[in-house]
Formats: C-alpha cells, sequence, structure tokens
C-alpha cells in the first residue's frame, strides 16, 4: 500500500493536540480591524479545536500528523 500524501496546506493551517483532536485558527483577523471590538479581536486570537462534523474530512488531509 503507498503512503498517501499528505495536503500542505492543511498541514499548515491545522494541528492535532495531546488527546487527538484537531486545532485550527479563527478567521477574520487579517483586515479591517478598525470596526471590530477589542473583546472580538482577543477572542480571535485564541486558536480552538476543529468541529466534528469536519474532524473526518481534515484528518484524512493530515494523514500522519
Amino acid at each position: 500500500m503507498p503512503k498517501i500524501k499528505t495536503n500542505r496546506g492543511a498541514a499548515k493551517r491545522f494541528r492535532k493536540t495531546g488527546s487527538g483532536k484537531i486545532r485550527r485558527n479563527k478567521a477574520f483577523t487579517s483586515h479591517i480591524l478598525t470596526k471590530k471590538s477589542t473583546k472580538r479581536k482577543r477572542d480571535l486570537r485564541q486558536a480552538t479545536v476543529v468541529n466534528k462534523a469536519d474532524e473526518k474530512n481534515i484528518s484524512r488531509l493530515i494523514p500522519y500528523l
């Protein structure tokens, strides 16, 4: 059985936690920040866990992480 290629775009965006869940960074942080509240911008800095519905698809993209 040949090795599966890792999707390089996904490998840069996702990483596994110690318990095996997939972590991601939040979107909407790159520009147009003046209209966003300080509280909202502070919350966007924190990484979060990928939704359970998307976990299977993403884990296929990053099989060896």
